[in-house]
């Protein structure tokens, strides 16, 4: 099966993300590009990116599974299947002890329990507001005049943080207005924005539970204090993929293999 090839095309709310494997499950390509308004055409873009990383022609592809919220609008795929699914069997062929998968999107996060072979056993997410996801923090670096790699550093974790209550992305902003206008320090608010995240999903975690190791997803996993934050409050290490963001396209491109 060395000499087939097969994708995984992630169409998310922020990014559009692609991996090339072979039969072998080598990556042999991966490729991250904004989504922006047009979904199909992202996923046409990052697949011709990936293609020609790979030195791949698209005759060359014998499968594709599209997935993400705009899975739907991905048409050269020959499959289609949801994020969950595809996070679980991604985590797991990076981390074939994951039991447990965090996935801190775009949009939305989500807590997925996952058996031996990376298939979803049972799942929460929070899908009803962008607080505690990538676009919650992209929002607030905005506010706070960070970029996202100042507001991902490990900032002030074991020191004060500025109390952020609100659930909702509109209101913690309000919070941070309103914390900027008492000349609360940065890190202090920084810290405090990763903690209401932290808690947000700890809340998941507890409903659903953790069976075996466990896998954080997502860009926001490249957020270090988050990570460490989050770590902390679980009692346990997490493994962190080298690309978090491409785990779900990876998983992607798994299933079309195993369904080949």
């Amino acid at each position: 099966m060395v000499d087939l090839y097969f994708a995984g095309v992630d169409v998310g709310s922020l990014s559009t993300d692609v991996v090339i494997i072979d039969g072998g499950s080598n990556v042999l390509s991966e490729v991250v590009i904004p989504t922006g308004v047009n979904g199909s055409e992202a996923a046409e873009n990052a697949f011709n990116s990936a293609l020609g990383l790979a030195k791949l022609t698209r005759e060359s592809i014998v499968a594709v599974t599209a997935t993400g919220y705009g899975r739907a609008s991905v048409a050269f795929a020959t499959g289609k299947t949801t994020e969950i699914s595809c996070h679980g069997v991604g985590a797991h062929h990076l981390f074939p002890k994951t039991g447990t998968v965090i996935d801190i999107g775009g949009q939305d996060s989500k807590v997925i329990q996952v058996d031996s072979q990376g298939r979803m056993l049972d799942f929460t997410m929070n899908d009803k507001c962008a607080a505690g996801t990538g676009r919650f923090l992209e929002v607030m670096a905005t506010r706070l005049e960070l970029d996202l790699d100042e507001l991902s550093s490990p900032l002030n974790i074991s020191g004060e943080s500025a109390p952020i209550s609100s659930t909702c992305t509109v209101f913690a902003e309000s919070e941070v207005i309103s914390l900027l206008a008492k000349h609360t320090p940065r890190e202090h608010i920084v810290h405090g924005l990763q903690r209401s995240i932290v808690n947000r999903i700890w809340s998941m975690v507890a409903s659903i539970g953790i069976e075996g190791e466990v896998t954080l997803t997502g860009g926001v996993a490249n957020n270090q204090g988050l990570v460490k934050l989050l770590e902390e409050k679980l009692g346990l290490p997490l493994n962190i993929p080298e690309n978090p963001q491409t785990v779900g396209a990876l998983g992607a491109a798994q299933i079309a293999c195993r369904k080949y």
